[in-house]
């Protein structure tokens, strides 16, 4: 949990930022991608950026265990390692969630990519989700700083150097 308010700052721009903050939220898909690296700590170690993910996302890992992946366990590691923090939404994140997990199908999210969404339009800071579904309505539904991908991150000038 965050124990102290999420305040954005504003950085330089670097590859896959034009004005996102200095910390971004991971859908759960995300996480599955950096753990797959068999890399995460070397990649969030060297990215310019704090790293969260919502309860939900830790959720969803946690009841995927029954497929025999271990992102549940790599998360909580990386958690413990500090390279990742766990929030919860907060009072004006509920009813953005909601507006993502109710309705026609083509308009409504996962509860991963919802929380996510919502945690991001609650502390205006940029979303990192991979669905294309998830990031056309982010798009079309919030003023954030534009949500980013999996492949954003790996692409970061300062991951290509640290992991050579």
């Amino acid at each position: 949990m965050l124990s102290t308010p999420i305040r954005s700052r504003q950085m330089k721009p670097s590859t896959f930022m034009d004005e996102t903050s200095a910390i971004v939220v991971l859908d759960t898909s995300v996480v599955i991608n950096l753990n797959a690296t068999g890399r995460a700590p070397e990649i969030l170690n060297a990215l310019p950026l704090r790293i969260v993910v919502t309860e939900i996302v830790v959720a969803e890992l946690r009841r995927d265990r029954r497929s025999g992946r271990q992102d549940s366990e790599l998360l909580e590691a990386l958690a413990r390692a500090g390279h990742i923090r766990v929030v919860a939404i907060g009072d004006a994140g509920p009813s953005v969630f909601g507006e993502f997990v109710v309705g026609p199908a083509g308009d409504t999210l996962d509860d991963g990519e919802a929380a996510t969404i919502a945690f991001a339009v609650e502390h205006q800071i940029a979303p990192v989700i991979d669905e294309r579904k998830a990031l056309r309505i982010c798009r079309e539904r919030f003023p954030l700083p534009r949500p980013i991908c999996t492949v954003d991150l790996f692409a970061e000038t300062a991951v290509a150097v640290a992991l050579g």
